[in-house]
């Protein structure tokens, strides 16, 4: 008989679900570090939404000792030509400094680059017109530099 992949997952680690679900607090399963980080960084919209969700309750995610400082692409302005960057900034910028923490930043630097550019993809995709070629461009520029500067 098959189980729901749910069903499944819960059966070989329920506190991993809970969390991917978002129905957990961090402090209930810190040993779960890598697989939350890993989770939060990918390029799909429900990990920028679940990140999203744990950044404005960081105290809830306190037992994994994250850091989430950000400098917003550092040199780079946030909002280039007044197209809202900051947030995707600030979880590339999450990915960059938890990684490096972790000591596993050369083996998953392509992670949070490809997040942050799917995230940037994700705003141009509001736009239209002249504004949305100009906006795939500075988003494309943006990837570019992260990718080659890191």
């Amino acid at each position: 008989m098959r189980r729901p992949l749910a069903t499944g997952l819960a059966a070989s680690s329920p506190a991993l679900v809970a969390v991917v679900a978002g129905a957990v607090p961090a402090s209930a399963v810190p040993a779960d570090k890598p697989a939350v980080l890993s989770g939060w960084t990918q390029t799909s919209a429900s990990s920028y939404t679940t990140w999203l969700t744990a950044r404005d309750n960081q105290s809830g995610w306190s037992a994994y000792s994250f850091d989430w400082s950000t400098d917003y692409c550092s040199d780079s302005p946030g909002n280039p030509f007044g197209f809202p960057f900051k947030l995707s900034c600030a979880r590339h910028d999450f990915g960059y400094r938890n990684y490096k923490a972790a000591g596993q930043f050369d083996a998953d630097k392509a992670r949070p680059d490809s997040a942050f550019y799917e995230d940037l993809k994700r705003v141009c995709a509001a736009y239209s017109g002249a504004t949305k070629a100009s906006y795939n461009g500075t988003a494309w520029t943006y990837y570019e530099a992260v990718k080659a500067s890191g």
